[in-house]
Protein backbone atom coordinates (compact mmCIF):
# COMPACT_ATOMS: atom_id res chain seq x y z
CA UNK A 1 0.00 0.00 0.00
CA UNK A 2 1.61 3.18 -0.91
CA UNK A 3 1.12 5.78 1.75
CA UNK A 4 1.50 9.67 1.55
CA UNK A 5 2.20 12.40 4.04
CA UNK A 6 -0.07 15.16 3.01
CA UNK A 7 -2.68 17.86 4.63
CA UNK A 8 -6.08 17.21 5.46
CA UNK A 9 -8.11 20.42 5.71
CA UNK A 10 -10.62 21.18 8.71
CA UNK A 11 -11.71 24.79 10.33
CA UNK A 12 -13.98 27.14 8.86
CA UNK A 13 -14.60 29.29 5.34
CA UNK A 14 -11.34 31.24 4.98
CA UNK A 15 -9.78 30.24 8.34
CA UNK A 16 -8.37 26.81 7.51
CA UNK A 17 -6.79 25.13 9.56
CA UNK A 18 -4.49 21.46 8.74
CA UNK A 19 -4.11 18.64 9.86
CA UNK A 20 -0.78 16.68 8.86
CA UNK A 21 -1.67 13.00 8.17
CA UNK A 22 -0.76 9.43 7.03
CA UNK A 23 -2.60 8.13 4.69
CA UNK A 24 -3.59 5.77 2.26
CA UNK A 25 -2.82 7.66 -1.68
CA UNK A 26 -6.58 6.48 -3.15
CA UNK A 27 -8.25 7.80 -0.82
CA UNK A 28 -9.98 11.16 -0.86
CA UNK A 29 -8.49 14.27 1.25
CA UNK A 30 -10.32 14.54 4.00
CA UNK A 31 -11.33 10.70 4.12
CA UNK A 32 -9.71 8.26 6.20
CA UNK A 33 -5.98 8.67 7.46
CA UNK A 34 -3.55 5.81 9.05
CA UNK A 35 -2.25 8.71 11.88
CA UNK A 36 -2.36 12.41 12.51
CA UNK A 37 1.38 13.23 12.96
CA UNK A 38 0.18 17.29 13.28
CA UNK A 39 -1.30 20.28 13.15
CA UNK A 40 -0.61 23.14 10.80
CA UNK A 41 -2.29 26.35 11.62
CA UNK A 42 -1.24 29.28 8.38
CA UNK A 43 -3.24 31.89 10.27
CA UNK A 44 -0.67 32.87 12.46
CA UNK A 45 2.92 34.97 11.61
CA UNK A 46 4.86 32.73 11.65
CA UNK A 47 2.80 29.99 11.34
CA UNK A 48 1.96 27.97 13.65
CA UNK A 49 3.62 24.10 12.89
CA UNK A 50 2.68 21.40 15.80
CA UNK A 51 4.55 18.29 14.88
CA UNK A 52 5.57 14.87 16.01
CA UNK A 53 9.27 14.32 14.91
CA UNK A 54 10.13 11.16 15.50
CA UNK A 55 6.78 9.90 13.98
CA UNK A 56 7.02 11.94 11.01
CA UNK A 57 10.76 10.38 10.80
CA UNK A 58 9.48 7.21 11.31
CA UNK A 59 6.85 7.23 7.95
CA UNK A 60 9.92 8.90 6.10
CA UNK A 61 12.08 5.69 7.11
CA UNK A 62 9.54 3.42 6.08
CA UNK A 63 8.60 4.99 2.39
CA UNK A 64 5.80 7.53 2.75
CA UNK A 65 5.69 10.04 0.49
CA UNK A 66 5.25 13.49 1.36
CA UNK A 67 3.06 16.12 -0.67
CA UNK A 68 4.69 19.61 -1.79
CA UNK A 69 2.97 21.47 1.27
CA UNK A 70 4.02 18.73 3.78
CA UNK A 71 7.19 18.47 2.59
CA UNK A 72 8.25 22.22 2.90
CA UNK A 73 6.66 21.87 6.28
CA UNK A 74 8.56 18.67 7.15
CA UNK A 75 12.30 20.83 5.85
CA UNK A 76 10.87 23.77 8.60
CA UNK A 77 10.62 21.34 10.88
CA UNK A 78 14.25 19.28 10.31
CA UNK A 79 12.39 15.96 9.49
CA UNK A 80 14.11 15.90 6.07
CA UNK A 81 17.40 17.16 7.43
CA UNK A 82 17.57 14.15 10.06
CA UNK A 83 16.35 11.56 6.93
CA UNK A 84 19.50 12.95 5.00
CA UNK A 85 21.57 12.19 7.68
CA UNK A 86 20.48 9.02 8.60
CA UNK A 87 20.55 8.06 5.44
CA UNK A 88 24.45 9.02 4.94
CA UNK A 89 25.11 6.93 8.23
CA UNK A 90 23.14 4.06 6.40
CA UNK A 91 25.71 4.49 3.50
CA UNK A 92 28.92 5.09 5.94
CA UNK A 93 29.32 8.60 5.26
CA UNK A 94 29.39 9.51 8.85
CA UNK A 95 28.75 7.82 12.19
CA UNK A 96 25.58 8.04 14.24
CA UNK A 97 27.42 10.74 16.78
CA UNK A 98 28.39 12.93 13.97
CA UNK A 99 24.57 13.16 12.45
CA UNK A 100 23.56 13.87 15.61
CA UNK A 101 26.40 17.07 16.15
CA UNK A 102 25.79 18.28 12.50
CA UNK A 103 21.86 18.29 13.16
CA UNK A 104 22.10 19.80 16.29
CA UNK A 105 24.58 23.01 14.81
CA UNK A 106 21.59 23.52 11.92
CA UNK A 107 19.18 23.28 14.78
CA UNK A 108 20.70 26.49 16.40
CA UNK A 109 21.16 28.14 13.26
CA UNK A 110 17.30 27.45 12.34
CA UNK A 111 16.53 28.62 15.59
CA UNK A 112 18.16 31.63 15.56
CA UNK A 113 16.89 32.67 12.18
CA UNK A 114 12.92 32.06 13.40
CA UNK A 115 13.65 34.01 16.61
CA UNK A 116 15.04 37.02 14.54
CA UNK A 117 12.15 36.87 12.63
CA UNK A 118 9.61 36.59 15.31
CA UNK A 119 11.81 39.87 17.10
CA UNK A 120 11.54 41.64 13.79
CA UNK A 121 7.61 41.12 13.34
CA UNK A 122 7.71 42.36 17.36
CA UNK A 123 9.21 45.36 16.45
CA UNK A 124 7.26 46.31 13.49
CA UNK A 125 4.28 45.79 15.50
CA UNK A 126 5.55 48.05 18.49
CA UNK A 127 6.89 50.57 16.17
CA UNK A 128 3.32 50.48 14.02
CA UNK A 129 1.41 51.30 17.51
CA UNK A 130 4.09 53.46 18.51
CA UNK A 131 3.17 55.53 14.84
CA UNK A 132 -0.33 55.58 15.55
CA UNK A 133 -0.14 56.39 19.64
CA UNK A 134 1.49 60.04 17.67
CA UNK A 135 -0.72 60.21 15.53
CA UNK A 136 -3.16 60.09 17.29
CA UNK A 137 -1.66 62.57 19.51
CA UNK A 138 -1.91 65.06 17.38
CA UNK A 139 -4.89 65.27 16.10
CA UNK A 140 -6.02 65.53 19.74
CA UNK A 141 -3.82 68.13 20.10
CA UNK A 142 -5.13 69.80 17.24
CA UNK A 143 -8.63 69.18 18.33
CA UNK A 144 -7.73 70.97 21.58
CA UNK A 145 -6.28 74.00 20.17
CA UNK A 146 -9.20 74.53 17.74
CA UNK A 147 -11.75 74.06 21.02
CA UNK A 148 -9.79 76.45 22.65
CA UNK A 149 -9.32 79.18 19.99
CA UNK A 150 -13.28 79.29 19.44
CA UNK A 151 -13.98 79.83 23.56
CA UNK A 152 -11.48 82.13 23.53
CA UNK A 153 -11.78 85.65 25.08
CA UNK A 154 -11.47 87.49 21.23
CA UNK A 155 -13.61 85.06 19.41
CA UNK A 156 -16.64 85.64 21.97
CA UNK A 157 -16.17 89.52 21.39
CA UNK A 158 -16.28 89.18 17.99
CA UNK A 159 -19.53 87.15 18.26
CA UNK A 160 -20.81 89.85 20.48
CA UNK A 161 -19.79 92.22 17.88
CA UNK A 162 -21.57 90.16 15.32
CA UNK A 163 -24.57 89.82 17.28
CA UNK A 164 -24.92 94.00 17.54
CA UNK A 165 -24.70 94.33 14.16
CA UNK A 166 -26.85 91.63 12.71
CA UNK A 167 -30.48 92.01 13.40
CA UNK A 168 -32.25 89.07 15.29
CA UNK A 169 -34.56 87.19 13.97
CA UNK A 170 -38.10 88.63 15.30
CA UNK A 171 -36.72 92.28 13.49
CA UNK A 172 -35.99 90.33 10.05
CA UNK A 173 -39.26 88.53 10.40
CA UNK A 174 -41.35 91.74 10.93
CA UNK A 175 -39.32 94.02 8.74
CA UNK A 176 -39.69 91.33 6.17
CA UNK A 177 -43.38 91.17 6.59
CA UNK A 178 -43.65 95.17 6.88
CA UNK A 179 -41.68 95.27 3.52
CA UNK A 180 -43.47 92.80 1.63
CA UNK A 181 -47.10 94.10 2.47
CA UNK A 182 -45.87 97.79 1.04
CA UNK A 183 -44.44 96.14 -1.77
CA UNK A 184 -47.26 93.95 -2.49
CA UNK A 185 -49.79 97.01 -2.69
CA UNK A 186 -47.43 99.42 -4.80
CA UNK A 187 -46.98 96.74 -7.46
CA UNK A 188 -50.54 95.68 -7.28
CA UNK A 189 -51.59 99.91 -7.83
CA UNK A 190 -49.11 99.60 -11.00
CA UNK A 191 -50.75 96.58 -12.47
CA UNK A 192 -53.67 97.67 -12.30
CA UNK A 193 -52.97 101.47 -14.14
CA UNK A 194 -50.90 99.18 -16.34
CA UNK A 195 -53.59 97.70 -17.65
CA UNK A 196 -55.73 100.63 -17.68
CA UNK A 197 -53.59 102.27 -20.00
CA UNK A 198 -53.11 99.18 -21.95
CA UNK A 199 -57.01 99.18 -22.71
CA UNK A 200 -56.91 103.06 -23.25
CA UNK A 201 -54.26 102.39 -25.99
CA UNK A 202 -56.42 99.31 -27.61
CA UNK A 203 -59.58 101.52 -28.31
CA UNK A 204 -57.50 104.72 -29.49
CA UNK A 205 -56.07 101.78 -31.81
CA UNK A 206 -59.64 100.32 -32.65
CA UNK A 207 -61.04 103.94 -33.23
CA UNK A 208 -58.03 104.62 -36.17
CA UNK A 209 -58.69 101.56 -37.60
CA UNK A 210 -62.52 102.34 -38.16
CA UNK A 211 -61.57 105.94 -39.17
CA UNK A 212 -59.38 104.34 -41.93
CA UNK A 213 -61.93 101.54 -43.13
CA UNK A 214 -64.48 104.54 -43.05
CA UNK A 215 -62.14 106.44 -45.40
CA UNK A 216 -61.34 103.46 -47.57
CA UNK A 217 -64.97 102.85 -48.23
CA UNK A 218 -65.79 106.55 -49.02
CA UNK A 219 -62.80 106.77 -51.75
CA UNK A 220 -64.61 103.47 -53.22
CA UNK A 221 -67.99 105.18 -53.01
CA UNK A 222 -67.41 108.10 -54.86
CA UNK A 223 -66.19 107.16 -58.20
CA UNK A 224 -69.73 105.20 -58.27
CA UNK A 225 -71.67 107.93 -57.45
CA UNK A 226 -69.76 109.85 -60.29
CA UNK A 227 -70.33 107.49 -62.74
CA UNK A 228 -74.09 107.45 -61.79
CA UNK A 229 -74.78 110.70 -62.39
CA UNK A 230 -72.76 111.41 -65.70
CA UNK A 231 -74.93 108.39 -66.89
CA UNK A 232 -77.87 109.74 -65.83
CA UNK A 233 -76.72 113.50 -67.33
CA UNK A 234 -76.20 111.29 -70.58
CA UNK A 235 -79.82 110.01 -70.68
CA UNK A 236 -81.57 113.21 -69.80
CA UNK A 237 -80.26 115.19 -73.10
CA UNK A 238 -81.09 112.68 -75.72
CA UNK A 239 -84.94 113.02 -74.41
CA UNK A 240 -84.80 117.01 -74.50
CA UNK A 241 -83.53 117.01 -77.92
CA UNK A 242 -86.76 114.96 -79.37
Amino acid sequence: MATKIRLQRQGRKRRPLFHIVVADSRAPRDGKYIERLGLYNPNTNPATIDLNFERSLHWLQVGAQPSDTAKAILSYKGVLHKDFLINGVKKGAHTLEQAEEKFNAWLETKEGKISSKVSGLESASEAKAKANLERETKMKAAIAAKILAKNSPLAEEVAESDDTLEPSDEIENELVSEVSDETIEAVAETETEEVAVEEAEAIVETEEVAAEETEAIAETVEPIEAEAASAETEEESPAQDA
